[in-house]
């Protein structure tokens, strides 16, 4: 099963993409864990991702691909993938369908979790982080025990700055005006699967697996 998860910050893709993993058996590949992956493997690549991540740049198309191709050639996924935060444009939706005709393989579905731009900002702006374990809370989905500190380390804990309303609101236009595109890609190509994701998770995840079970049929 060869799966691309489309959708804004705060959609529930990394959250949903947990549950496919264990229904598929297949890996769950974002683009931050690959450019994590690069800059640790002390590679020319990985260089060249850790500088221009350090400028605050985005990572070009040509190095995004590179490390894509590279990803889904290994051979934990000869039976699929899960990518989450790929393609993000056209250029690299096209790529993306070159490097699976190279091989023989296509697409089986893109889900689209489909959210309004006052849900993110309600589940995003309620997101908090243990400063010290990292683990992340929601006071609204899945609060701390004691008011607003860490359950494993008793640390208060703090709000991302990305996560402040304002900032979030930017985001959401931002990925709305770069992601319209990719949407209208994917549905002339028939493989573009729309899940509303405004419901809790396990509403969301059923409605997605109902969807991807119709796919595979």
């Amino acid at each position: 099963m060869r799966i691309v998860l489309l959708g804004a910050p705060g959609a529930g893709k990394g959250t949903l993409a947990k549950d496919l993993v264990g229904l598929f058996n297949v890996p769950h590949i974002s683009t931050g864990d690959m450019f994590r992956e690069a800059v640790a493997s002390g590679s020319e690549l990985g260089k060249q991702v850790q500088h221009i991540l350090s400028s605050g740049a985005l990572v070009p198309d040509e190095i995004v691909n590179k490390l894509v191709r590279e990803r889904i050639s290994r051979p934990d996924c000869k039976d699929g993938f899960i990518l989450d935060g790929y393609p993000r444009t056209v250029q690299q939706a096209s790529a993306l369908d070159e490097m699976l005709k190279e091989t023989g393989q296509k697409l089986d579905a893109v889900l689209y979790l489909r959210v309004s731009e006052d849900v993110v900002v309600k589940r995003l702006t309620n997101r908090r982080v243990c400063p010290k374990c990292g683990r992340i809370y929601n006071l609204l989905s899945m609060p701390p025990k004691n008011d607003e500190l860490c359950d494993d380390c008793g640390i208060r804990l703090v709000q991302r700055d990305d996560d402040k309303e304002e900032v979030v609101r930017n985001r959401f236009k931002v990925y709305n005006e770069m992601t319209a595109p990719l949407i209208d890609y994917y549905k002339k190509k028939g493989t573009l699967v729309e899940v509303d994701a405004e419901a809790d998770h396990q509403n969301t995840v059923q409605k997605a697996v109902e969807a991807l079970k119709k796919v595979i049929a």
